[in-house]
């Protein structure tokens, strides 16, 4: 299934909740997979979770559920619950639905991850040694040799005084050579980019951070709301965690 390419709409254009498409292979060996023309999932990576959805066939109304997806070489693989008349088949049209509630939620942790990130380093110098994220909730570990409650109480103030500035979040697609060129673009203690790729996507948080980064985000901070850090510990003697969750308005 790798020599068939997937145009993967979400890295250019993640408010997209669905979209229509047409079935190029599925392998119903084990779990039922199709591999699609295009499509708005998110194949996972980063810390981001895979999408999850709906693919519903345009000839009948009959509907899957999409549980994930992955990458696979070129194609964007969705792994379906399995159904008992099936996967589609090859040449189906179908209509492709996120959860976009799931899917916002996301978009939203995401970046303010990349805020908190944006903090730490402008006012700190640490660099990040790991991080993951649920729909609503996330983490980041930091180079920090100590935190204590003080630190952690500022740096939630920081991000939050961030976010409400409303800065524009900006997608960039740019050549290895002149993205790493940019200073700090690469913020983890280990250069995760293979050598090998060689078209860079960056977010910038305008005035605040600018990342590698390969997931989808918001396009300004106000659509984050606010953060709380609902908890911090030591994940080694230079490894300190920061857990954070969206505050939902009152």
């Amino acid at each position: 299934m790798t020599e068939l390419a997937t145009d993967a709409i979400c890295y250019r254009d993640a408010y997209a909740g669905s979209i229509e498409a047409r079935v190029l292979a599925v392998d119903d060996a084990d779990a039922p997979l199709i591999v699609l023309d295009r499509t708005v999932f998110y194949p996972g990576g980063g810390g981001q979770p895979p999408d999850r959805g709906l693919i519903l066939r345009t000839a009948d109304g009959r509907r899957w559920t999409v549980a994930g997806a992955r990458k696979d070489g070129e194609s964007i693989v969705h792994v379906l619950d399995a159904a008992p008349a099936g996967p589609p088949t090859v040449g189906d049209t179908v209509r492709v639905d996120l959860d976009w509630a799931r899917r916002l939620a996301l978009m939203r942790t995401h970046t303010a991850l990349h805020a908190l990130c944006g903090v730490v380093w402008r006012d700190h110098g640490a660099l990040v040694t790991g991080g993951n994220m649920e729909p609503g909730a996330g983490r980041m570990d930091f180079e920090f040799e100590t935190m204590h409650g003080d630190l952690v109480e500022a740096i939630e103030a920081t991000v939050n005084e961030e976010l409400t500035r409303g800065r524009d979040v900006r997608v960039a697609v740019l050549p290895r050579d002149e993205a790493f060129a940019i200073p700090d673009l690469i913020r983890t203690k280990v250069n995760l980019l293979p050598p090998g790729i060689e078209q860079i996507r960056t977010i910038e948080i305008v005035g605040l951070d600018l990342q590698a980064d390969g997931g989808t985000h918001v396009a300004n901070t106000r659509e984050v709301g606010r953060i709380k850090v609902i908890g911090y510990e030591s994940k080694g003697r230079i490894n300190k965690r920061i857990r954070i969750a969206l505050e939902e308005p009152a």
